[in-house]
């Protein structure tokens, strides 16, 4: 049977679609023998009776692998050429307190963007100086605080940040370490570049005026000048955006070096994987590799030191790690044009994975609780929400006989899914578990409908819920107490 026209011209029909595709699902993930998903050595059947769906899955030694893996492909890559690196975990990917330990444990810094984020790695344990503060619009509270608290590095973002930060570290009688976050004018998504001399952006200077404002951090006795910083995308595959953009970064931080030391060069994160087959995201020993020998020749080729190089990966670790389950409610056939399309409407949607939603993105599926010989069919994974945008995955192929009470599962769902939740149509966020060895246990307990009517004050003391027992998910409470 061909290929649905209707799918993506990427997307080809499977000739088994029960496969786990490499490179998709946690390097743990296999088929038990009566057909079920394994994670971490647990079956999503018991994680769902157990949890209830939808559920965030994620599994711990994959992520730590992953970390550990990056950590040291990087270490080797730049002791290399002489210099070392600093692995900052990307928290804004997701973050618990669990999720920081481990990426602690594993030899990585923190990567924060806010208050809230600042006082889960605190919570978790991470050592403040261990942490880097980001942000284009940081309150005087939040500045406050990371000073305060010995914050190891704040990304200065605008020209209004450099008197505040200042301030609140002679305040507190410290001299505190700073990065100029600045717009390299590349930009960069999956195996593409664009090279421009400006860019239009909330984030960051313009380059070029860097040399201006890095005077004026020198001139403050309370901060000390690091490096400069620059972000240029994410969900990068390949090398070339990275050379042009450390390139352009290594020339003005090779003037700056004239007018005081600049110990460190922070090219930032967006390290691509891969969420369908059909992607191809560099290997990272290969991308070490290259980014190393990159920041080599640059800085042989003016002359001057090869710095201290960090990194701020956050997908790249969680994203593969976790997936999400779900359990089908509905199926709907619609004929479009003569081709056919299977709606599976699931017991989540965008309130626990908005990425479809905001910008497209693409995720693979397959059966959970089961395998079938059933020929496969073009699905379109939906969520429950009042909104037609509401879709998990936009294309992928179950077997034709996928039926309501059937849990699926979505790969890669690691990262930017549950920092991304909401409670959109007041439905409870779901719980996240964390799977090793046979052994599961709650990261995060899912929300209940008391959860959500805690902070209206129209809800008078002592008011119950009517009865009810679910926000719209099953995942008010595990279904059994957590060791």
């Amino acid at each position: 049977m061909a290929t649905n026209p209707l799918a993506p011209d990427w997307l080809g029909r499977p000739d088994d679609a029960n496969a786990l595709a490499a490179g998709l699902w946690p390097s743990s993930a296999t088929r038990a023998d009566n057909g079920e998903l394994v994670i971490g050595g647990c079956s999503a059947g018991s994680l769902a009776a157990r949890f209830g769906t939808p559920l965030y899955v994620v599994d711990e030694t994959d992520a730590r692998t992953r970390a550990a893996e990056l950590r040291t492909a990087f270490e080797a890559e730049f002791a290399r050429i002489g210099t070392s690196v600093r692995i900052y975990y990307a928290g804004k990917a997701f973050l618990t307190t669990e999720f920081a330990r481990w990426m602690v444990s594993e030899g990585l810094n923190i990567d924060i963007c806010s208050g809230g984020e600042l006082a889960v790695a605190l919570a978790a344990g991470t050592p403040p100086h261990r942490l880097g503060f980001h942000g284009n619009n940081k309150s005087l509270a939040e500045i406050d605080d990371a000073c305060r608290l010995g914050v190891g590095a704040i990304v200065i973002d605008s020209p209004q940040e450099i008197g505040r930060v200042a301030e609140a570290a002679a305040r507190h009688g410290i001299v505190q370490a700073v990065r100029l976050r600045v717009n390299s004018g590349v930009h960069a998504h999956t195996h593409e570049f664009l090279a421009t001399s400006h860019e239009d952006q909330k984030f960051g200077v313009v380059l070029e005026h860097a040399p201006a404002l890095v005077a004026r951090i020198r001139a403050e006795a309370s901060l000390r000048f690091v490096g400069l910083h620059c972000h240029i995308g994410s969900q990068i595959f390949g090398a070339d955006g990275f050379a042009e953009s450390a390139s352009r970064l290594l020339a003005v931080h090779a003037a700056l070096l004239v007018g005081g030391p600049v110990p460190e060069l922070n090219l930032g994160g967006g390290f691509g994987i891969a969420y369908t087959s059909a992607d191809r995201p560099t290997p990272v020993a290969e991308l070490a590799a290259r980014l190393a020998d990159i920041v080599a020749s640059e800085c042989a080729e003016r002359g001057i030191p090869v710095p201290v190089v960090a990194f701020e990966p956050g997908r790249y670790i969680a994203g593969p790690a976790g997936i999400t389950l779900y359990e089908v409610g509905t199926t709907k056939a619609v004929d479009v044009s003569g081709n056919p399309r299977l709606y599976v409407s699931v017991d989540g949607g965008m309130s626990d994975n908005a990425r479809f939603a905001l910008y497209g993105a693409d995720y693979s599926v397959r059966l959970a609780g089961r395998v079938s010989a059933a020929e496969p069919v073009l699905v379109r994974i939906a969520g429950k929400h009042c909104e037609s945008g509401d879709i998990v995955v936009d294309a992928d192929y179950l077997p034709g006989d996928v039926a309501p009470g059937d849990l699926v599962a979505v790969a890669a769902t690691g990262a930017y899914c549950w920092s991304l939740a909401s409670n959109y149509n007041f439905v409870g966020r779901p719980a996240v578990v964390a799977v090793r060895d046979g052994e599961a246990r709650l990261l995060v307990r899912g929300e209940t409908i008391a959860d959500l009517l805690a902070r209206d004050v129209g809800v008078s003391t002592g008011s119950t819920t009517g009865g009810l027992t679910t926000g719209g998910s099953t995942t008010d409470q595990p279904k059994e107490s957590i060791r």
